[in-house]
């Protein structure tokens, strides 16, 4: 009927506005270890930073006001700059992909139903539990240019091995070649996504004539494109902040990233100005460059790859 209301759903605007109060009061009071995690862990500490990024502030000293001459001199005048964005720049584009493609494939090797499955699996993720540090010594150690396992075992077979984190031309692929050793919590990730994907999609394909290859070009990699997207971004976040492999093996005394600064990442020099050279001021203004530069990739990456990227919503 026209013009009728039912009283059992008419709410009374005094009675909702306080039950709104208590709940919006309650929700405050439970969410309020996490903002107050957020304000002191995060937000502080970011507002700090850029304060500081426009001083110059060498510890112990209090911090002076100097404008914009922290990001000025980061572009014309530090001669280390320029390397350190090159260095960072090769890790990302060189070894991401290169990773992203060994893990895809260790994944469709360890997707087939083979005896003892579990157990190589296992030994897959295994590299991927050891600490960072152990890993850089261990493998400073097999990629010794006298002593090193890799350079024995191709010396027992005649050839003369590379001098490998001593020389700046092998340096950053050794880097790269670690890496990959380490590949396995992406092997994880797309196995995971593989086995997400409909065996009918392939039975159809199968009975359609598609071959391998086609069934893995038009099936698999759209099917995996958004776990991809994922692992491409989470790597290259981590690219840019690499630092615990580069200052084991690197170092940061009187030559900084060696060999001849081949490995002075942007994490490692953020690190070397912040806590050794104490220079606070400057160190912040490489954070927020960091910042924006991880942003602006992350966003151009979302925005470019939004068309070739497939999500289930079924």
């Amino acid at each position: 009927m026209a013009g009728y209301t039912d009283a059992s759903s008419a709410v009374r605007p005094g009675r909702w506005n306080k039950r709104a109060q208590r709940e919006l009061i309650a929700g405050l009071l439970f969410s309020t270890p996490w903002l107050i995690g957020l304000i002191v862990v995060i937000i502080y500490p970011m507002l700090t930073t850029l304060y500081y990024s426009f001083t110059r502030y060498d510890i112990p000293l209090a911090p002076r006001w100097i404008g914009l001459k922290n990001y000025i001199d980061l572009f014309t005048a530090d001669r280390f700059f320029p390397k350190v964005l090159f260095n960072s720049a090769f890790l990302t584009l060189i070894g991401i992909p290169a990773q992203l493609t060994l893990a895809l494939a260790c994944a469709m090797l360890l997707n087939i139903k083979i005896r003892g499955q579990a157990l190589w699996r296992t030994v897959y993720i295994l590299p991927t539990l050891m600490p960072p540090v152990a890993l850089a010594l261990l493998w400073r150690w097999m990629l010794n240019p006298e002593l090193g396992l890799v350079n024995n075992a191709l010396r027992s077979i005649g050839i003369s091995g590379p001098l490998w984190f001593a020389d700046p031309l092998w340096s950053k692929p050794s880097i790269i070649l670690m890496q990959l050793w380490a590949v396995g919590a992406m092997t994880v990730i797309y196995l995971a996504a593989l086995q997400g994907i409909p065996h009918e999609l392939y039975e159809a394909a199968e009975i359609d004539g598609a071959g391998r290859l086609q069934r893995f070009w038009n099936i698999t990699l759209p099917m995996i494109s958004h776990v991809t997207l994922f692992q491409l971004i989470t790597g290259v976040i981590w690219s840019l902040q690499f630092f615990t492999e580069a200052y084991i093996i690197g170092g940061v005394g009187s030559n900084p990233g060696a060999p001849e600064g081949s490995l002075l990442f942007y994490g490692l020099y953020l690190y070397i100005q912040g806590f050794q050279y104490l220079n606070m001021g400057y160190a912040s203004a490489m954070a927020w460059i960091l910042f924006i530069i991880t942003a602006l990739v992350t966003w151009l990456l979302l925005r470019g790859l939004r068309r070739w990227t497939f999500y289930d919503v079924t």
